[in-house]
C-alpha cells in the first residue's frame, strides 16, 4: 500500500501535506485529490498482483483488492466493492454495474469506508455529514464499525430506509425541513459554533461532506478500477453515471488517469455521461448552456432523492470531465424514470433505484435517437438497491397495500 505524497487542489493545483486531516484547499477552497509517488507505484503496483491477492484471501477483499493504489492504512471494511457487472438481456453492449450489492445498499459505502478509515487513522472522534440519504446510512454504518460518533443531517422526506439505518447504527440523526443544501449549511454552522465556543478539539465535528474532504473520492475511484478489470482491463465506449454530487464520476476519471500512468489500460477513455432528474438538473442545465460551473437549481423536486443536489460542490470538475471525454449531461423527468424502473424490473430482473433509472432512461433515449447503438459497450451504474426506495417508488406508482389495509405506522425507537 502506498504512502500519500501530498494532497493536490483540483482547482489551483496547490499541494499540501496529508499528515493531518484536511478539508478543502486553504487557498481557493477547491476539492483536494490524493496524490501518490507515481514512480514508486510503477515499481510496486502490478495489476497481476490484484487477482493473486484476491485469490489468496480467505474472505472477499472487495474494493480493498486495490490496496496497492490506496492509502497505507488499516481498512474499516464491511465487505464493500467488487459488485456484479450484469450483462443486459436485451442490449448486447450494455452492462449494469449493480452497486446495490454493497453493504449499505449503495455505492456510498465505498467512499465512506475510505473516509472513515482515514478518520480513524487520524484519531477523529466525531464525523458529520449532510446527505440526501445513502451517504448518511453509509457513514452511520462505518462509524459504528470504527467506534466513531456520526452526526447526520438529512431532508425529512428522505426514503424511510435511510432514516431507519441511521437509528439502527446508533447515529445522531437530524431531519431537516429543506434540501441537502440546507443540511450542509447547518453542519457548517454547527462546526463554526463549536470552534468559536472553544469546544475541545477532540469533540469538534469533522465534516465529511461530498468533495469537502479528499478520501471519499479515493473510495469511489475503485469503481473505475473494477469496471476496467471486469472488462478484461479494457475501456468501454461509454460510462453512464447518475450524478447528484458527482463523486463517483470524478473518482472514476481519477482512476483512469492512474491506470494509464501505471500502464494497466490503454486506448481511448470512455465518454462520460452525467444523468440527472429534470426536477433537479444543475449539471445538465450548465452543460446545455456551455457553462464551466452550475447555478443553484431552484425548487428542486424529484423522487430520485440522491439526485436532489441543487448545487454540486464539484460542478466545475464534473463539467470539465464531460467536456474532455466527449460525453454529456442528460436530465429525465420523473415519469420517464418511473417507467424505466418498471421496464428494467420486468424485462431485466433488476430493481433499479430512481437514480439508476435516470441512467437507463437516458440510455434508452440515446438508442432511440441513434446517438448510441445497442452494440456500443456501455457500463451503466445502478448506484443503489431499489429496495431501499420502496416507499418512494410505491408513492410514485400510486401503489397502496392490498385489501384496504393502511400502511404500518413507523415504529418507536429509543
Amino acid at each position: 500500500m502506498p504512502s500519500i505524497a501530498s494532497l493536490e487542489c483540483s482547482r489551483c493545483h496547490h499541494h499540501i501535506s496529508a499528515e493531518a486531516p484536511q478539508t478543502v484547499c486553504p487557498r481557493c477552497a477547491g476539492s483536494l485529490y490524493v496524490r501518490y509517488d507515481m514512480d514508486e507505484l510503477k515499481r510496486t503496483a502490478r495489476r497481476e498482483d490484484i487477482t493473486a491477492r484476491a485469490d489468496a484471501s480467505t474472505t472477499s477483499l472487495g474494493m480493498w483488492r486495490y490496496s496497492s493504489v490506496l492509502p497505507d492504512v488499516t481498512p474499516v471494511t464491511l465487505g464493500e466493492g467488487w459488485t456484479p457487472m450484469l450483462h443486459s438481456r436485451r442490449y448486447p453492449g450494455l452492462y449494469i454495474k449493480e452497486e446495490g450489492a454493497n453493504p449499505t445498499g449503495a455505492f456510498k459505502a465505498r467512499g465512506l469506508s475510505l473516509a472513515v478509515t482515514m478518520a480513524k487513522h487520524y484519531g477523529l472522534k466525531h464525523l458529520a455529514v449532510p446527505s440526501a440519504g445513502n451517504a448518511a446510512g453509509a457513514l452511520a454504518a462505518y462509524a459504528a464499525a470504527a467506534g466513531i460518533s456520526a452526526h447526520i443531517f438529512m431532508p425529512q422526506d428522505v426514503p424511510f430506509a435511510n432514516y431507519v439505518e441511521g437509528i439502527v447504527y446508533g447515529a445522531d440523526v437530524n431531519l431537516v425541513d429543506g434540501l441537502i443544501s440546507d443540511c450542509a449549511r447547518i453542519v457548517g454552522e454547527r462546526i463554526r459554533q463549536q470552534k468559536e465556543t472553544n469546544t475541545p478539539a477532540s469533540e469538534v465535528w469533522f465534516d465529511v461532506s461530498t468533495l469537502k474532504e479528499p478520501f471519499r473520492v479515493e473510495g469511489k475511484k475503485t469503481m473505475g478500477y473494477e469496471l476496467v478489470e471486469q472488462l478484461g482491463w479494457t475501456y468501454p465506449d461509454a460510462v453512464f453515471y447518475p450524478t447528484g454530487g458527482g463523486v463517483g464520476l470524478i473518482g472514476m476519471w481519477k482512476a483512469f488517469e492512474e491506470m494509464e500512468a501505471l500502464g494497466w489500460v490503454s486506448g481511448k477513455r470512455p465518454k462520460m455521461y452525467a444523468l440527472q432528474a429534470a426536477g433537479c438538473a444543475p449539471i445538465s442545465t450548465a452543460f446545455d448552456h456551455h457553462k464551466p460551473t452550475s447555478e443553484f437549481f431552484p425548487n428542486a423536486d424529484t423522487f430520485a432523492a440522491g439526485l436532489r443536489v441543487p448545487k454540486p460542490y464539484g460542478d466545475y470538475i464534473i463539467l470539465d470531465i464531460l467536456q474532455q471525454s466527449g460525453g454529456k449531461a442528460i436530465a429525465s423527468d420523473d415519469k420517464a424514470i418511473l417507467a424505466s424502473i418498471l421496464d428494467y424490473g420486468r424485462n431485466e430482473g433488476i430493481f433499479l433505484s430512481p437514480e439508476g433509472a435516470s441512467a437507463t432512461a437516458a440510455y434508452d433515449q440515446l438508442l432511440k435517437t441513434c446517438e448510441l447503438k445497442p452494440t456500443d459497450k456501455v457500463v451503466l451504474f445502478n448506484t443503489g438497491a431499489g429496495l431501499k426506495y420502496t416507499d418512494m417508488t410505491a408513492e410514485a406508482m400510486h401503489l397502496k397495500r392490498p385489501n384496504g389495509k393502511k400502511p404500518l405506522s413507523p415504529p418507536t425507537f429509543p
